[in-house]
């Protein structure tokens, strides 16, 4: 088992990975919780027994699902089941479980406890660590939320045998994001040491710059032309697939500002196609409308905001070139 923490002060906080690990949660609850209250969804199939007076809460399925109206229907359970401080949130599931629990456990009550269990790969390395909660509006991805961090997380390895094969290529999309943030040989690496390598790598960033004033915003790499794929698409792609699309042209993006040259964006596709992720925005979606969704992007403050390549490595940079970042976009489009 590899234990690592996020080192966030008094808030500080165990990532516990490896084969098992969710058998380990009583150990790991906050001290003198009275009871747990399991958030996951019915298609998990994945038990945990959190060893204190329990009751399981299922919201809905995919992205569907993560909206307000759910956040209400879950408080509104606990609040009648009597949940409260002295209680703890247990979220069991993928990133869309992870992510409405935990923005129900920053506003039920004002803020009460939570511990995740991610069940996905995309959950393990990104979605449960760090303490970035939210839902979606129909205008765009997770454009509500908070940053609530969890007081434990178990990254149990085993449970990621049993995902299907495009739920686990959607954690890879993730992965690969890290291959370019500093994590070296990332695909020789065994999974649950790939898999901690990711998570020690979100945790120095989210330790660094917990509410996204400035560093945090690398691990949004890709992910301005993933909401827009998302959001204009219905969801049709995974995030993690939207994601690897989201890389390949922020590498395009990058070249045209000069930042990066030619081989540097091929190792993107390189490392993109290594783990058999799209290269291609989806056929059907109008490259108008997708660069319109960029100025909804969480880092959009005055235009449009990328996280891109270049010689000092990834960073935010203001983006004010609507043609080129048309330009880009059909250096991605799929061949007719």
């Amino acid at each position: 088992m590899i234990e690592l923490q996020v080192p966030l002060g008094e808030r500080s906080y165990p990532v516990l990975v490896g084969a098992g690990a969710r058998h380990r949660l009583l150990e790991l609850l906050p001290v003198g919780v009275r009871r747990a209250a399991v958030v996951t969804q019915e298609a998990i199939g994945w038990d945990v027994d959190p060893g204190v007076e329990h009751q399981v809460f299922t919201i809905g399925e995919g992205e569907d699902a993560k909206h307000l109206g759910t956040v209400e229907d879950l408080c509104r359970d606990l609040a009648q089941w009597g949940f409260t401080r002295g209680d703890v949130v247990v979220a069991v599931g993928g990133g869309v479980v992870t992510d409405v629990a935990g923005f129900v456990a920053a506003v039920y009550h004002r803020g009460v406890p939570v511990v995740h269990v991610p069940t996905t790969l995309l959950g393990q390395v990104d979605a449960a660590i760090g303490g970035k909660t939210g839902v979606n509006l129909p205008e765009g991805k997770n454009l509500v939320g908070a940053y609530w961090q969890p007081s434990a997380v178990l990254c149990d390895t085993e449970v990621l045998g049993t995902l299907p094969p495009r739920e686990y290529r959607s954690g890879l999309g993730e992965m690969a994001k890290y291959a370019f943030l500093g994590v070296d040989r990332l695909p020789d690496l065994p999974l649950d040491e790939a898999v901690a390598a990711c998570v020690r790598c979100k945790a120095d960033v989210v330790a660094s710059d917990e509410r996204e004033g400035g560093r945090r915003a690398i691990l949004n790499y890709g992910h301005t032309l993933a909401h827009a794929i998302e959001t204009e698409g219905g969801y049709d792609l995974r995030h993690g697939e939207a994601v690897a699309v989201g890389l390949v042209y922020a590498a395009e993006v990058a070249r045209r500002l000069r930042r990066i040259d030619d081989d540097r964006v091929a190792e993107h596709r390189r490392v993109v196609a290594g783990y058999d992720l799209p290269l291609a925005v989806p056929a059907g979606l109008d490259p108008q409308r997708l660069v319109d969704l960029f100025s909804r992007d969480k880092k959009a403050v005055r235009g449009v905001t990328f996280v891109l390549d270049g010689p000092d490595g990834v960073e935010p940079v203001a983006v004010a070139d609507r043609a080129l970042l048309l330009d880009a976009l059909e250096a991605c489009r799929a061949p007719t």
